[in-house]
């Protein structure tokens, strides 16, 4: 797969001396909003910069906008953030936009999007993505990838992913000079499936001006109380609670030293800057329990948690009024090996309940890792149909009845 890809993508991206931007975000003025950005329109562009791009470390002649603009955080609240530009063509007009939300999953600044695409940081993790995207490019879309967690990097907190790629893609347009009428197909993958999923349920009430099509979102975490369970002890995966700790500590102003142990404390302090690739299989084994202290005996026992999780599952902030793909792996009995298979199906078939067009698919044996190139594959497809005008693919006999996706109970505090 990913050597089609960069075949699709030669022509496009072949190699090219230049140089990189090396200051990380906290170090870079462009990141800091102007004085009294807050009373600006959601999806201004408050700066601009052209930026060379690295795919896999390597620079290529492609040639990106990054913009600074003003968007929303998870209370509503004013913030700012970051995204990227990129065009197949300075002299092609724009036929559509691909807002491709890269999973970065960071915790740092270091993992932002707007940093790794100019030759930072590179990973596996990263450059299958950057691949993607370049396939994207060679297909002649116009694609932006939006620092979606904002400035503190509140990894996996919904309404703020969403609200992001919103005005990134309107961020966008202004920098593109294209009206909100220009297609636009929403894509992302486990962590991008965040902003996709929120973005998509969000656009009717929060950007009803611009032109979605379609969003295809895999590998999702439709409800993280019920992820938390299911990683809860594992080699790899158990390293991503600590990381969803600093997560929602930083958008909840989570007491942490009322309630985590100090194996909890060691985990998450171990964290605070750092990438999924640097910290996935890091603390292996590791349980829900051991994250917490008497009398708690999971995070889910402690209120200001319990109501976070609540706040952020996927169905409850809208629905979408575009065609949806929701893709999953299933390589043992309960999920993927963090996503939970049921979980996905039960949020197709909300949303098929409520009149959306859903086309829902479960690879069967596969799990997240292995899963992603094919359902990569499927979203391209997918997005190729929704720009060309071609009829939706509805599967809901597929995704069944709807089982529980409701709030888990809130202790008294």
């Amino acid at each position: 797969m990913r050597d089609a890809i960069c075949g699709r993508c030669a022509a496009v991206l072949g190699a090219h001396p230049g140089t990189l931007g090396r200051s990380a975000p906290s170090a870079d003025p462009f990141y800091t909003p102007p004085a009294g950005f807050g009373s600006t329109r959601p999806g201004t562009v408050l700066r601009t910069r052209t930026v060379t791009i690295a795919f896999a470390g390597v620079p290529t002649p492609v040639r990106a906008t990054q913009a600074l603009y003003r968007t929303t955080d998870q209370h509503g609240s004013p913030t700012a953030t970051v995204t990227t530009i990129l065009r197949p063509s300075d002299s092609a007009p724009v036929r559509d936009i691909v807002s491709y939300q890269i999973a970065y999953d960071g915790l740092g600044g270091v993992c932002d999007p707007s940093y790794t695409l100019r030759g930072n940081g590179v990973s596996p993790l990263t450059t299958a993505e950057e691949l993607s995207i370049g396939s994207y490019l060679a297909a002649g879309h116009t694609v932006v990838t939006s620092d979606y967690e904002g400035p503190d990097l509140a990894w996996t907190v919904g309404r703020q992913s969403g609200y992001a790629a919103l005005d990134g893609i309107r961020a966008a347009e202004s920098v593109l000079r294209v009206s909100s009428s220009t297609s636009v197909g929403l894509v992302g993958y486990s962590g991008g499936s965040v902003p996709t999923q929120y973005a998509a349920e969000l656009a009717s009430t929060y950007a009803p001006e611009l032109h979605l099509v379609g969003a295809a979102a895999g590998g999702l975490p439709v409800e993280l109380a019920h992820n938390l369970t299911y990683v809860s002890g594992t080699q790899d995966w158990s390293s991503a609670i600590p990381a969803i700790v600093v997560g929602y500590e930083r958008a909840y102003h989570l007491p942490v030293n009322d309630f985590l142990s100090a194996r909890g404390m060691q985990t998450t302090s171990e964290i605070q800057t750092r990438c999924i690739a640097d910290f996935l299989g890091q603390f292996p084994g590791l349980t829900d329990a051991e994250m917490v202290r008497a009398p708690f005996q999971s995070l889910k026992d402690v209120p200001s948690v319990a109501a976070a999780l609540n706040d952020n599952i996927m169905g409850a902030a809208g629905t979408p009024r575009v065609p949806m793909l929701l893709g999953i792996g299933q390589s043992d009995q309960t999920g993927d090996g963090v996503m939970i298979t049921a979980d996905v199906r039960s949020l197709a078939a909300e949303y098929c309940s409520r009149g959306v067009r859903v086309d829902y698919i479960r690879y069967a044996g596969l799990s997240h890792g292995t899963a992603y190139p094919v359902f990569e594959t499927d979203a391209s497809r997918f997005l190729a149909d929704r720009f060309a005008g071609r009829p939706t693919r509805v599967d809901c006999q597929a995704a069944g009845t709807t089982t529980d996706l409701g709030p888990i109970p809130v202790p008294a505090g």
